[in-house]
């Protein structure tokens, strides 16, 4: 069995070669359902690769990695991480801001991060541990 991690849940999965596995287990794990169009969620239909489809098993990689969603195993291979789409996490941060702080610049003129909204601002930090 394999452990696969998403951002919502984790899953115990048999695969092989990879995170090939059954359309059933392929929608527990993605929410994306195999039909002749591909792999569907809703109104949305990602369209699959002849190479990614074998009967009913799907490469679940190569799906998440359609999908624009970062794939990572361990060395084993049996852990997986499917993180979420770089679009999934740009509207979750969309409309967040962070807590407002004052900090010395480098002139030591404290300067506090609420003076700068609405504006780009790159925060370097650095520890030494």
């Amino acid at each position: 069995m394999t452990k696969i991690l998403t951002p919502a849940d984790q899953f115990e999965v048999a695969t092989r070669d990879g995170l090939w596995m059954s359309a059933a287990d392929a929608l527990r794990v993605t929410g994306f359902a195999l039909k002749p169009e591909g792999m569907c969620r809703d109104e949305i239909c990602v369209p699959m690769s002849a190479g990614s489809v074998k009967g009913a098993e799907i490469d679940v990689e190569a799906f998440w990695k359609k999908l624009g969603g970062p794939v990572i195993a361990s060395d084993a291979g049996d852990v997986w991480a499917l993180g979420a789409p770089a679009d999934e996490r740009n509207a979750a941060l969309e409309g967040l801001q962070a807590p407002d702080f004052t900090l010395p610049d480098i002139d030591g003129t404290p300067r506090s991060l609420s003076e700068l909204r609405g504006r780009k601002v790159f925060v370097a930090t650095w520890a030494s541990w």
